[in-house]
């Protein structure tokens, strides 16, 4: 991972190597693990890769003179992300590899400092940060090192099935103002400019496309108010007090039981940070002979020791509320494409006895891989007769599964991604005779971070159990299965011009009526020309 932080922006590399890259990586460390050797081939050809990769970076950037050492915005560099967790369980060999990047990373000379964020003991010369909702508390692991907060949360990634999750600003700028206040000399805000995955590219489990993340500046670039306005007048406050803030430490006061004020006294100027750590009560206090109203949860800034510019909790910026509506539905053509249950012309199929993972059967080549198997059923089966209807259960890894009988859906099911998991049992229509049972899972992403997350599984894992027949239960986990990778609308490229245009889309009336369980939709817009 490269992450280059310039004067007003931050570029991050890892997000779409990390996705391009992931399942390569992935299967490696099966290997790796399998052997139990750090030392072991796959791991050196894995770091040859990894600093091939930093120096390839490294080396455009020089080029373009780009780095701060050369005239250029980039200040600073993040070599790995968050590593720090992990390394712990690795034990000697996670420190091993931590000190191996930090090494790579300072001999490539870019004439700027190098970081690590989550990295307790990043070597010499590289500076430990910290990321987080708060890092007030955070002290780097030396003293010849600056307290720096690479990434200052502003919201949350919106993951499939949970809520919008959102950072109120007065809580954001309190934070930062409390970094500051303590010592702090560095702010990136993780995300400052909202964004949006396309296709394949979300960044981990259940996390949407939308990568919105509550921020400033939102995914369509606009500004997010109050957040964005409170923000730069934090910023333009912070900015009135750099003389004293470069020249002396502070000196921190009580003002109260939960009051205090940290105060930067130097021949240059004088900045005070006034601050209130109560959350629910204002409270009155006395600095330097003056009297002052501190309200719950929020620190007053003045930039002369003497008049308050800028208070966390007081927002005077306007609040804007986006609203989108239509722009007439008689200008949108919506279409529809019936997706075949298990039915790809042109696809291999694999067969074996027994239930295998998914990614190591897809390749990643696709989210959605068909479990299909057969069950012959005895005209006699007391069910066909009016008797309790059976039922099936599916065990799965994750993420979500659909249940199909003869091609017909008999349920659905989805983890989470706090429990990717999936334990489904449900009533199920079979008849005499071979029943087909198609069993479609789907992945929602890749695994982004974790401890031995190349051990984590996804896709039907098993048991897979019909109850109810007149012999009891009847396990099907280790019976033939057929295995088939992706959709016949995948393979038929609909989501693109060419492959859309190759077939035959269903319009107007028809496309509410004999709704399909799987379909593929696409609209249109008329345009005047």
């Amino acid at each position: 991972m490269f992450r280059a932080s310039a004067s007003g922006r931050t570029t991050s590399l890892s997000r779409s190597v990390g996705v391009l890259h992931n399942f390569w990586i992935l299967s490696g460390m099966q290997v790796f693990f399998c052997l139990g050797l750090w030392q072991c081939p796959f791991v050196l050809f894995l770091q040859a890769a990894m600093q091939g990769f930093t120096e390839k970076i490294v080396g455009m950037m020089k080029s373009e003179e780009l780095f701060a050492s050369q005239g250029g915005p980039i200040i600073l560099s993040q070599i790995e992300n968050e590593y720090g967790p992990e390394e712990k369980e690795f034990g000697a060999a996670g420190k091993s590899y931590s000190d191996w990047a930090a090494k790579m990373a300072v001999g490539l000379d870019t004439g700027v400092p190098w970081v690590m964020c989550k990295q307790e003991d990043a070597p010499d010369p590289v500076i430990n940060a910290c990321n987080g909702f708060y890092c007030d508390a955070f002290t780097p692991n030396s003293p010849s090192k600056p307290t720096m907060w690479t990434e200052a949360w502003t919201g949350w990634f919106t993951e499939f099935g949970g809520t919008i999750r959102k950072r109120p600003v007065e809580d954001l700028s309190f934070a930062v103002a409390r970094f500051v206040q303590k010592g702090g000399s560095f702010i990136n805000y993780y995300m400052y400019h909202g964004g949006t995955n396309f296709g394949r590219t979300a960044g981990g489990p259940f996390i949407t496309t939308s990568y919105d993340y509550d921020a400033p500046l939102d995914e369509y670039g606009l500004a997010r108010e109050p957040k964005y306005g409170h923000l730069k007048e934090l910023h333009r406050t912070i900015k009135l007090c750099e003389p004293a803030l470069v020249s002396v430490d502070p000196t921190v006061t009580s003002l109260g039981s939960m009051q205090e004020a940290h105060v930067y006294r130097s021949p240059s100027g004088c900045a005070a940070f006034l601050a209130n750590y109560n959350s629910n009560s204002h409270a009155k206090v006395v600095f330097d002979n003056e009297h002052y109203s501190l309200p719950p949860w929020s620190i007053s800034i003045l930039p002369d020791c003497k008049t308050v510019v800028y208070n966390t909790a007081t927002v005077g910026v306007q609040t804007s509320q986006m609203q989108m509506w239509s722009n007439g539905a008689s200008s949108m053509m919506w279409e529809r494409y019936d997706e075949e249950v298990g039915s790809l012309a042109a696809a291999p199929l694999l067969t074996t006895s027994g239930l295998l993972e998914q990614l190591n059967v897809t390749r990643d080549t696709s989210d959605y891989l068909w479990y299909m198997t057969s069950v012959d059923v005895s005209p006699s089966e007391k069910f066909l007769q009016g008797g309790k209807p059976l039922s099936l259960s599916v065990q799965s890894a994750g993420h979500a599964l659909h249940i199909f009988i003869n091609g017909q859906l008999q349920g659905s099911a989805s983890g989470t991604r706090e429990d990717k998991r999936i334990s489904y049992k449900g009533n199920v229509n079979l008849r005499a005779g071979t029943n087909k049972i198609s069993l479609l899972s789907v992945a929602c992403g890749l695994p982004n971070i974790g401890v031995h997350y190349e051990t984590w599984n996804t896709g039907v894992n098993g048991p897979v159990v019909l109850h109810g027949l007149d012999e009891g239960s009847r396990d099907l986990t280790w019976q033939t299965w057929t295995y088939q990778v992706g959709l016949k609308g995948e393979q038929m490229n609909l989501n693109s011009l060419e492959g859309a245009s190759s077939v035959e889309w269903m319009q107007g009336s028809l496309i509410a009526q004999n709704q399909m369980p799987l379909a593929w939709y696409r609209v249109r817009k008329k345009t005047n020309l």
